[in-house]
């Protein structure tokens, strides 16, 4: 039985209210951003209780979609690079390709209405994720490099028969998820708010940063987009939900710190600990074969001086901790939490600048199939993003979930779980004989809970 379909009712473009004065054109591209331009847009939404219709009260939905698109106005008057798209300029001898953000000649934010027959119980209550959440999004399999001729941003509501998902695509090269969740925060923010012109708490600050000596412009050695562009698709995976509760998170940090003899190993190290060496055993790999887990970081304040953390655009890299299978699980949980610490620790500015100095000498473009192999695991987001505290009139979201964009096996999302307190959500990708090792590994299942 194929699952209902999403039925688009309306789409619309929404512009600033008026021109950002502070904003210069163009808007170039920093080397974080620059480098993901093959990577997917970022897809991230929220799930809310649809209001119950009284009879002497107007449509809470049409409501909800006239104030949020007066809001989305509003709030791009600050978020203004995402009204944009972007630009090349390029020559062909010697090669150079620059890549920019142009808000003179684009129609703006796109912004969509859509409906479908489906509950909230039909989207929570299935053990995996269903494949339809990723028609809740817009930009369908875009890398970012389409905002060349997509919107950089695009919203769809969409609703369901007792609840509204308010999903955004939002271009990677534009934003990190720190960005990102910035941007949902103040629209939510601005939704709330009773005056027209709201000031805005945390304003973002859109000046990008470069390194000394290099920029505003950066050049890529090539003449053309076909040079360092790709369309990743992943095998056929599961996606589970998986919850740890505050209870289960405190207790795996302190089991990782008492087996290390330390207090420096975080909630957030431990979790992926768990998840590194449980994958690595659901795998079966080899015991000689090498496996890695990754942990996104935010440069923002491991620079010095550090970035506002508020800068608008990218500012994370990945670092990553390394074991062969055989030592990761013949060593105690603690093991493995102190070699993710270890590599947390070591990002410092020396580490953040080196990184970038060397892209600027010799540029290169992100490539999810060469970055990835079978024996990896990322984790990507974080806990700490303020997710649960943005609202529209409807109370708190339900659940956050995610479309099909940069998913891979090995893909690990976290989120802040719904109670708060220190909870967990982790959104995990896996091949399905993997998820299936995963789902029978008693440390994994003593830890998690599904919802």
């Amino acid at each position: 039985m194929n699952p209902p379909t999403v039925l688009t009712i309306s789409e619309c473009y929404i512009k600033p209210q008026y021109p950002a004065e502070e904003v210069k054109p163009p808007i170039h591209l920093a080397s974080w951003d620059i480098a993901v331009l093959s990577l997917h847009y970022i897809q991230k939404g929220l799930l809310f209780i649809k209001p119950q219709i009284t009879s002497d009260q107007e449509n809470p939905v049409e409501s909800l979609l006239n104030r949020l698109k007066d809001s989305l106005s509003r709030i791009l008057v600050h978020f203004y690079p995402l009204s944009g798209h972007l630009a090349t300029q390029k020559q062909e001898n010697p090669p150079s390709y620059s890549v920019y953000i142009d808000c003179d000649n684009s129609p703006g934010v796109k912004f969509i209405y859509a409906t479908v027959d489906l509950t909230v119980s039909d989207i929570l209550s299935p053990v995996d994720v269903p494949v339809v959440v990723q028609s809740f999004f817009d930009h369908d399999r875009a890398v970012n490099h389409d905002g060349h001729s997509m919107s950089l941003l695009s919203i769809q509501v969409t609703e369901l028969t007792d609840g509204i998902f308010i999903g955004c695509s939002i271009n990677h090269a534009v934003v990190d998820g720190t960005s990102y969740w910035h941007f949902f925060e103040m629209l939510s923010h601005a939704f709330r708010a009773q005056e027209k012109n709201p000031e805005i708490p945390r304003p973002p600050v859109l000046t990008r940063w470069f390194p000394e000596g290099y920029g505003p412009v950066l050049n890529l050695p090539f003449s053309h987009h076909d040079q360092f562009i790709s369309r990743f698709e992943p095998p056929p995976l599961r996606e589970r939900i998986f919850h740890l509760s505050s209870e289960s998170v405190a207790k795996l940090k302190s089991k990782a710190n008492s087996e290390s003899k330390t207090n420096k190993i975080s909630s957030f190290q431990a979790v992926s600990a768990l998840v590194w060496r449980c994958v690595t055993r659901a795998r079966r790999l080899p015991h000689d074969q090498e496996t890695s887990c990754r942990l996104a970081v935010n440069n923002r304040a491991q620079m010095d001086p550090p970035l506002p953390t508020e800068y608008f655009g990218n500012s994370m890299q990945t670092v990553r901790g390394k074991a062969a299978a055989g030592e990761l699980l013949g060593h105690g949980f603690g093991w493995a939490a102190w070699r993710l610490h270890e590599a947390v620790a070591g990002h410092c500015n020396a580490a953040v600048r080196e990184v970038v100095d060397n892209w600027v000498k010799d540029p290169f473009i992100y490539q999810l199939a060469q970055f990835l192999d079978p024996f990896s695991l990322i984790m990507a987001s974080s806990p700490r993003f303020e997710m649960y505290g943005i609202e529209f009139g409807m109370g708190r979201a339900v659940a956050v979930r995610s479309g099909y964009a940069n998913k891979f096996d090995g893909k690990v999302t976290s989120h802040p779980g719904h109670e708060g307190s220190g909870s967990m959500d982790l959104e995990v990708c896996l091949p399905p004989e993997t998820m299936a090792g995963l789902e029978s590994d008693g440390e994994f299942m003593g830890a998690v809970s599904s919802y």
